[in-house]
């Protein structure tokens, strides 16, 4: 599998810029209510986040079969988590799953840390030296055979380490589970709909995470369906 297979989106449309709260309100409620928690996020996959994590990107998908959902970061100060920012984002075409297969079109359900970054653009902050290792390269072009809505959707990329080898670049091929497993799951640049299996964000979005997620901090994604990050 390669990584642009893995990314790329099934329909066109512009960016949906649009913040957003978290259905439901969980960027407020929830934390009011527990603090010391990723809002609207169960014990199962909350003891799954790292002791030492202190950044935390939470995807809330619409629906199991919802191409639509809301990123949002928080950030977590002493034992207290603080929501800093929300996106409108989408996800895979047919939604989400708990067990991942090449080309199911559907995001993986679950807990990954985020270690490495690229694109075809340069990285946006490049003098703080803070943030995830970047890889730039033409590599991550989309194939001008794609619907030109797409031809930006790896100007930024974030890799979730699903099924990949930390500290490579992004689109390093290598599968460790097998290709059958999938993998080139990334948070990328927004396209206005699903993707094959990665998270998509408006670009501000992606260059604000760029130059805020900080290796130090332990960053990693929590993604899922509202029932089963509950779950």
């Amino acid at each position: 599998m390669t990584a642009l297979s893995a990314c790329g989106g099934s329909s066109g449309g512009g960016a949906d810029s649009r913040a957003s709260d978290p259905p439901g309100g969980a960027g407020r409620s929830s934390a009011a209510a527990d603090p010391t928690r990723i809002p609207d996020v169960g014990a199962r996959l909350q003891k799954r986040i790292p002791g030492d994590s202190r950044q935390v990107v939470a995807v809330y998908g619409d629906g199991r079969d919802s191409a639509d959902s809301t990123v949002v970061l928080y950030t977590k100060q002493g034992s207290v988590w603080h929501r800093a920012r929300s996106w409108a984002a989408h996800n895979g075409t047919k939604g989400w799953t708990t067990d991942h297969h090449e080309n199911d079109k559907r995001s993986p359900v679950g807990v990954f840390t985020l270690s490495d970054a690229g694109g075809v653009l340069p990285d946006p902050d490049p003098a703080s030296g803070a943030g995830l290792p970047y890889t730039r390269s033409a590599s991550f072009a989309a194939p001008r055979w794609w619907a030109k809505s797409y031809w930006h959707d790896f100007d930024y990329v974030i890799a979730i380490d699903y099924n990949r080898v930390k500290g490579t670049p992004p689109n390093d091929p290598t599968r460790p589970e097998g290709t059958s497993k999938g993998g080139s799951i990334w948070l990328h640049m927004d396209h206005g709909s699903g993707t094959s299996a990665c998270v998509s964000l408006p670009k501000p979005a992606m260059e604000y995470l760029l130059r805020t997620l900080d290796p130090d901090r332990h960053p990693v994604v929590v993604m899922g369906d509202r029932a089963h990050l509950k779950s």
